[in-house]
C-alpha cells in the first residue's frame, strides 16, 4: 500500500502547487467549452478519495458533509469558492491522506462495500480503492492542466 500512498502524496503536492499558484478568481474560472474549474477539480479529488477508502469501508470522512455535498460525483461549480474553503481544500489535500496512511497502520479498514465504478472497474478493498483513486487523480489532474491553458 505504500506505494499507492506515495503516488497520491505526489499528485497531492502537484495539486498544493496549482493552488497556491493561481488566484482565487483563476481557480473560480470556467473557462468556456469546460463544465467546472480548477478548485472543483481540486476538491473533487479531495472528496473522492474520503468516499472510495473511508465511506465505503463503514468508517466517518475526514471532511464534513457540506464538502461532500458541493464537490461529489455529479456536482458541477454552482458558486465561487471563498478563499477560505480554498485554504480548506489545501490543508486537506495532505491531511487527508497523511490520516489514510495512519488508519492503513492501524489497520482500521477491516470491511468494504464493494462497488462498481464508471470504468466498469470494480472496488472490492480499501487497496482496491486506493489503487483506483491514482487512476481517478490522474484522469483530473489531465483536466486541471487543460483548464490551466485557458486561465
Amino acid at each position: 500500500m505504500n506505494t499507492s500512498l506515495d503516488v497520491t502524496r505526489t499528485s497531492r503536492k502537484m495539486l498544493s502547487q496549482i493552488l497556491k499558484g493561481y488566484t482565487l478568481a483563476q481557480l473560480n474560472t470556467i473557462p468556456e467549452g469546460h463544465n467546472n474549474n480548477l478548485i472543483w477539480n481540486i476538491a473533487h479529488i479531495v472528496v473522492v478519495q474520503q468516499m472510495l477508502v473511508y465511506k465505503l469501508s463503514g468508517l466517518p470522512m475526514n471532511i464534513s458533509d457540506s464538502l461532500v455535498e458541493k464537490y461529489k460525483k455529479g456536482t458541477k461549480p454552482e458558486q465561487d469558492a471563498t478563499q477560505a474553503e480554498v485554504d480548506e481544500i489545501y490543508n486537506l489535500l495532505m491531511d487527508t491522506i497523511d490520516q489514510t496512511e495512519i488508519d492503513m497502520n492501524n489497520n482500521s479498514f477491516v470491511s468494504y462495500q464493494e462497488y462498481p465504478t464508471s470504468t466498469g472497474f470494480v472496488l472490492k478493498n480499501t487497496k482496491d480503492a486506493m489503487f483506483f483513486n491514482s487512476f481517478h487523480e490522474g484522469i483530473h489532474i489531465g483536466a486541471i492542466l487543460g483548464i490551466r491553458k485557458f486561465i
